[in-house]
């Protein structure tokens, strides 16, 4: 690994880097480009609803900026990574289940982006992608539920399962060491995903269907989507 973009940390035993501030600028270069372009995208394809408008592009770096917070906000904390939190993965849904998947993801993935770099400390660059662009950003899966009757709840779970399949993969692939002698590392990986993410996704999706909390987002969601 290059001590130009990181160095050696040692912080989850040996093996592990972290991002050196050169490292972290060009993070949040590729943030920026990311959202940049899908406010391009608008003006290459004015037709598409799939596009991200100003509008959009604003409600999206919103949602980024309170799913940040939320996300700091720790219910509980796993030893290894991973908590619950408060409703931190709803706001990146949100803006799936308004916009579309094309939204959905590139703002899913850059949230990905941003929780890496608030604790840029990883083992490999393939590590890193399977926990945060692609773990983070497989939230923007519910995008392709945005038409669907009870299209949050039914969005807002398949993201979660795209969330948890990625970071069950990064386990098994990278984290087999920690699993018990006498237990297959798949299932040690995926109970341990499971023990944050089931937790944070039921009392989610039971405050998402309170009546008025459901009256509450669909009021915003219009209020996102008109123009």
């Amino acid at each position: 690994m290059n001590n130009f973009f990181a160095t050696p940390e040692g912080a989850w035993g040996d093996g592990s880097v972290h991002l050196t501030a050169a490292g972290i600028a060009i993070v949040l270069a590729l943030i920026t480009l990311l959202l940049i372009t899908s406010a391009v995208l608008r003006h290459r394809n004015t037709a598409s609803k799939q596009t991200l408008t100003t509008k959009q592009l604003v409600y999206s770096a919103v949602a980024i900026a309170l799913a940040v917070v939320c996300s700091m906000i720790r219910l509980f904390e796993m030893p290894m990574g991973g908590s619950v939190t408060l409703l931190s993965m709803l706001f990146i849904v949100l803006i799936a289940y308004w916009y579309g998947p094309c939204v959905g993801i590139m703002t899913a993935v850059a949230y990905g982006l941003v929780q890496f770099v608030t604790e840029p400390i990883f083992y490999t660059i393939p590590q890193m992608l399977l926990d945060y662009p692609l773990a983070f950003g497989a939230l923007g899966l519910a995008g392709f539920f945005y038409k669907k009757k009870y299209g949050l709840p039914i969005g807002y779970i398949a993201g979660v399962i795209g969330r948890f399949v990625f970071s069950t993969l990064s386990g098994v692939i990278f984290f087999a060491s920690y699993a018990p002698e006498d237990m297959h590392p798949l299932v040690y990986s995926a109970g341990y995903q499971a023990s944050y993410l089931i937790p944070e996704a039921v009392v989610t999706l039971v405050i998402i269907c309170i009546p008025p909390v459901a009256k509450a987002l669909a009021h915003v969601k219009i209020q996102a989507v008109n123009d």
